[in-house]
């Protein structure tokens, strides 16, 4: 059911220090090579929308992160440093040069977003172009949170010590992470999200391995992410560009963009960052894939 969801799109799996990790790739071997990283708590079918319309001009590669789908999931290490955005991030490099690919660009959304903007800060070399789908910086929702305590409830229920969430979820998976995904969309259903890509994200809900995983990713996302952010920002470091920042007006903007904006003008982003909106929830590859598409052609083509 997954390949029907990319036709034309081969299958990959790629052996890494933590396993094994798995990439669909399609587009022309010689185009330009495009990363696109998932979110929570989906898969690399979150793409399946847009992924082949991008394939027309450049080589895509639809990665599966660590944790996620059908990657490897290791447990999660005393200090959260496995699942740090920083570690992934060197874990998307590694996949892309045993594809063939040292220099590319990144689309992320959600979490994959938290991945592209920590390695192009920290490999700057590596990313011709990023676009950031649907987040502001990891720093600033910590700087939320702290202000307002009942903000982003997950992250915070998440990121508590194994294993009080992951016992927690494992006792109704699906209803869990399916609950999630209507409280973030635009309508409050599932209507937007194919059969076909709802068997895949509801196949890793149910692992007791990825439930560990993804706990893992935000606990990550309470420290060493935290960490490198806020040292990142005490240096002054800023993204080179071209960036992209897009956002959901019903759910990172749904404020406007003048709050998007500022979150990341005050942190990563370079002075001539694009800021674009589009009529979405959060999951705006699958909920508005028409708009979200023509934004990203135009910045990637660009």
């Amino acid at each position: 059911m997954s390949a029907d969801l990319f036709p034309g799109f081969t299958s990959h799996w790629i052996d890494l220090p933590d396993g094994r990790f798995f990439a669909r790739a399609g587009g022309p071997p010689e185009a330009p090579p495009l990363v696109l990283l998932h979110g929570f708590p989906q898969t690399h079918a979150c793409w399946h929308r847009i992924a082949p319309a991008l394939a027309r001009t450049h080589r895509v590669i639809c990665l599966d992160l660590k944790g996620y789908g059908w990657s490897a999931a290791p447990a999660g290490d005393a200090a959260h440093e496995a699942y740090s955005k920083r570690q992934m991030g060197r874990e998307v490099v590694a996949v892309m040069e045993r594809l063939g690919h040292v220099r590319f660009g990144l689309v992320g959304h959600d979490r994959g977003a938290r991945v592209g903007y920590r390695l192009a800060l920290d490999e700057p070399g590596r990313i011709d172009r990023l676009a950031l789908l649907d987040i502001l910086p990891t720093v600033s929702q910590w700087q939320t949170m702290d202000r307002e305590p009942g903000a982003y409830p997950h992250w915070r229920f998440l990121a508590q010590p194994a294993p009080v969430p992951e016992r927690e979820i494992g006792k109704a998976p699906i209803p869990y992470y399916e609950d999630l995904l209507r409280l973030w969309t635009g309508d409050g259903t599932l209507d937007a999200f194919s059969p076909g890509a709802l068997d895949l994200y509801r196949q890793s809900w149910n692992v007791p391995e990825r439930i560990h995983a993804s706990c893992e990713d935000y606990r990550a996302g309470a420290g060493p992410d935290r960490a490198a952010d806020e040292a990142d920002l005490a240096e002054g470091r800023r993204l080179a560009g071209p960036v992209l920042v897009l956002a959901a007006d019903r759910f990172v903007g749904k404020n406007g963009l003048g709050p998007v904006r500022q979150a990341w003008t005050g942190t990563f982003a370079p002075p001539d960052t694009t800021f674009e909106i589009v009529p979405s929830g959060h999951f705006v590859a699958e909920e508005n894939p028409q708009a979200t598409l023509a934004i990203l052609e135009r910045f990637l083509q660009a």
